[in-house]
């Protein structure tokens, strides 16, 4: 026989205290007869090698919330369990609630078993509801899209920006007078700009538990060692506000600008906290609107940061759901190669990916031109295959999802989506990386000889894509112009290019080590 209570299922990247299925159960009944249940699943946490800080992160914060939502008088039953489905059925064997409630989860997986697997499982009425933590859940720009047509996210973007009225003016136009302020953010860091740390958030006790758990068990890369996120709504929104008033103004400029000197430059760190739920877009979005009408920070470091939100992040997330199941396994440019070594040891003489592959591996954390330039650049030009970048930067980063890597990185990283997500491949030489950053000044290779013992394998492994798919690139208008420096390649230098790209990739070691698989 079923009791009064209703309990409600909150998945673990869906810490909001606004929760709709949290919302609908008090609707129905009284805070007291709500049974919360959150679960952390063995089977979801070994699902690949996570970074321990980014477990650490994730089970600190639902523990934490946990404990908020006791203190504003919910049950909360925390379990720890070989899997969702074993958790989910216990809880019910136990409580009898009359009803499930959870809300749709962000990632493909999670829905489908919430979909299809739940109401079998649990023999109960189970109601999924809406996912609330974007934006285009509430207005969807494309709700009818057609199947063969190409969106582009600039549109996405200003139908976002009119729909929410952000950073428009009272007749409508844009503040400023343009909707993209992109080519004013993009300037290499000067030599002797002060750059500022970002302030850490001292474990407490619920933390040093989860960092000894997650020690423990020996699973997963990176270390727990100097672990500092924000794993509280409280810290997040300190996290926020330190950004807006230390980083935001020189943000825009140099957003896209890399240096060994420092992991963050003056990006947020914010995403981490806003796909799980301790901040929301919106928050943000207007927080930094607030600061440029208060004259707290210029317009193109607004626009910009408000850009890799209501554009970027939304748009992402649904292209995501546009492609999915296909996406997973979305090959293009036909890259079979597998990933290599270096981004798990750091053994590399390219110095700008030997201090990523470093940065990542301690803290799990690059910033989205290392990623976009650096990362998935190299792996689009060596030919990786799509499928194991997503899987290495789903298990390095601390802020990766599935919803944000597949389309982030099959999609715009490596074009392997057939140019669905971004309309071209985001490939360049050296001259790209030694303009936006200090690497190439330390660096053994040479980044402006095209072939050589000293050559950038960015170069020639540049060319050699240019040459490889030439036929491909001619016909993409935004890539044709790229296409027209062959005509600068003699015969012998093209068969140069060739053949050291070819040796190149044949020494790469491409197997992690055993012990980080």
């Amino acid at each position: 026989m079923h009791s009064a209570t209703v309990s409600v299922w909150l998945l673990g990247d869906q810490l909001l205290f606004d929760h709709p299925a949290l919302l609908a159960a008090e609707r129905e009944c009284s805070r007291d007869q709500v049974r919360v249940l959150l679960i952390e699943s063995n089977t979801r946490t070994h699902h690949l090698p996570y970074h321990r800080k980014k477990l650490v992160l994730l089970f600190s914060a639902m523990r934490h919330f946990a404990e908020a939502l006791r203190a504003r008088g919910y049950h909360v039953e925390y379990r720890q369990a070989a899997n969702y489905a074993t958790a989910l059925s216990a809880h019910v064997r136990q409580h009898r609630p009359a009803r499930l409630l959870t809300m749709a989860g962000s990632e493909f997986s999670a829905r489908q078993f919430q979909q299809k697997r739940l109401p079998k499982l649990l023999d109960i009425p189970v109601e999924i509801l809406p996912n609330t933590q974007f934006l285009v859940g509430q207005f969807n720009p494309y709700p009818s899209p057609q199947p063969n047509k190409r969106y582009v996210m600039e549109n996405f973007y200003r139908e976002m920006r009119r729909h929410f009225g952000v950073l428009l003016e009272a007749d409508g136009d844009p503040t400023g007078g343009r909707w993209n302020f992109d080519e004013q953010n993009r300037q290499p860091l000067p030599k002797q700009i002060r750059l500022p740390e970002v302030a850490g958030h001292t474990p407490d006790e619920i933390t040093r538990q989860v960092m000894n758990e997650v020690e423990a068990a020996d699973h997963g890369v990176g270390s727990v060692v100097g672990f500092n996120w924000a794993v509280t709504h409280e810290q997040a929104a300190e996290a926020l506000r330190e950004f807006l008033s230390d980083r935001l103004v020189e943000f825009g400029p140099y957003e896209d600008a890399m240096t060994s000197r420092s992991a963050t430059v003056f990006h947020s760190l914010l995403s981490a906290y806003v796909n799980i739920g301790l901040l929301t877009p919106l928050e943000m979005i207007r927080a930094a609107e607030s600061a440029y009408r208060q004259g707290k920070a210029p317009l193109n470091s607004v626009e910009g940061f408000i850009r890799q939100i209501l554009g970027w992040r939304e748009y992402i997330y649904w292209q995501y759901w546009q492609q999915m199941p296909d996406l997973r396994t979305a090959n293009s440019w036909q890259a079979t190669r597998p990933m290599p070594q270096l981004f798990w040891d750091a053994k590399t003489d390219l110095n700008c990916l030997r201090h990523v592959a470093e940065r990542v591996s301690a803290d799990g954390y690059a910033h989205h031109i290392e990623r976009l330039m650096l990362v998935c650049n190299f792996c689009l030009l060596a030919g990786i295959n799509p499928a194991e970048v997503a899987d290495w930067f789903l298990s390095f980063y601390v802020d990766a999802y599935d919803w944000v890597v597949l389309p982030n990185v099959i999609g715009m990283g490596l074009n392997a989506d057939g140019g669905k997500t971004a309309t071209k491949p985001y490939i360049a030489s050296a001259n790209y990386i030694n303009k936006m950053s200090d690497y190439c000044g330390a660096c053994r290779y040479q980044p402006k000889q095209r072939t050589g013992a000293d050559a950038c394998p960015f170069n020639f492994l540049y060319w050699n894509f240019l040459l490889t798919h030439e036929k491909t690139l001619r016909a993409n208008p935004r890539l044709g112009p790229s296409v027209l420096g062959l005509k600068h390649l003699d015969e012998a230098e093209r068969v140069a290019v060739k053949q050291q790209a070819a040796e190149f990739l044949r020494a790469l070691p491409y197997y992690p080590p055993e012990d980080s698989k």
